[in-house]
């Protein structure tokens, strides 16, 4: 833990993981965090500052990516379950790009995502490596924190104390994936019932009768 090369790791797997989502990076972040307030090492500031730098090094590799390929095709995203995100991604920087970039960080699918779909749509890359920052450097402090809560929590056992750490991790990434799904979910259902003209009513209250018509063949 005291050694250098740790930090090294911390850099690549964050890195790796901004565009490859197997690689675990917030587990190393938890874990790392737990073991410095247990053991005092590794310096918890540079685990922040560190993986935060990887993980805006990979964010701007996958908006690159993004910009260079079908991102549909990517090998990894061609499941049910990255195509969905993929559709969700393009339908969040529509409507909400500066709020989605920064949040769907914390979900490893989804960052990679919609930082590709960032890259394929031509969103700014000024305004996306703004914000990729804010996002990294968050995500950083938030992934240290869990491992903070859970050495508090479980300091006497520093091993339980990884392990609840990265667990709870993982749970609060799908806790965030699910409110961020929800929510472009209702706001989405609020757009469409907006965009439904109102039927035109005839004096007596009654629908005209080519409205009907129109809808019979629709």
């Amino acid at each position: 833990m005291g050694s250098p090369w740790m930090f090294v790791v911390l850099y690549l797997f964050a890195t790796i993981d901004g565009f490859f989502p197997p690689i675990p990076s917030e587990s190393i972040v938890i874990a790392l965090a737990a073991l410095a307030m247990s053991h005092g090492e590794p310096n918890l500031a540079l685990v922040v500052l560190v993986a935060a730098a990887g993980a805006f090094t990979g964010d701007q590799i996958a908006y690159q990516i993004g910009t260079k390929v079908r991102v549909r095709e990517v090998r990894f995203l061609r499941s049910a379950r990255a195509q969905a995100a993929i559709d969700w991604a393009e339908r969040a920087l529509e409507h909400r790009g500066a709020s989605f970039i920064i949040a769907a960080r914390y979900i490893p699918v989804g960052r990679v995502a919609v930082n590709m779909t960032a890259g394929a749509l031509g969103y700014s890359r000024r305004r996306f490596t703004a914000l990729a920052g804010i996002a990294a450097l968050t995500w950083g402090v938030y992934s240290c924190a869990i491992g903070i809560g859970a050495a508090a929590w479980l300091g006497h056992n520093p091993l339980l104390a990884v392990a609840a750490g990265v667990v709870g991790g993982i749970l609060l990434g799908v806790l965030v994936d699910w409110v961020l799904r929800s929510w472009e979910a209702l706001v989405t259902r609020r757009r469409r019932r907006v965009a439904v003209p109102p039927v035109p009513l005839r004096p007596d209250g009654v629908v005209p009768r080519e409205v009907v018509e129109d809808d019979a063949v629709a």
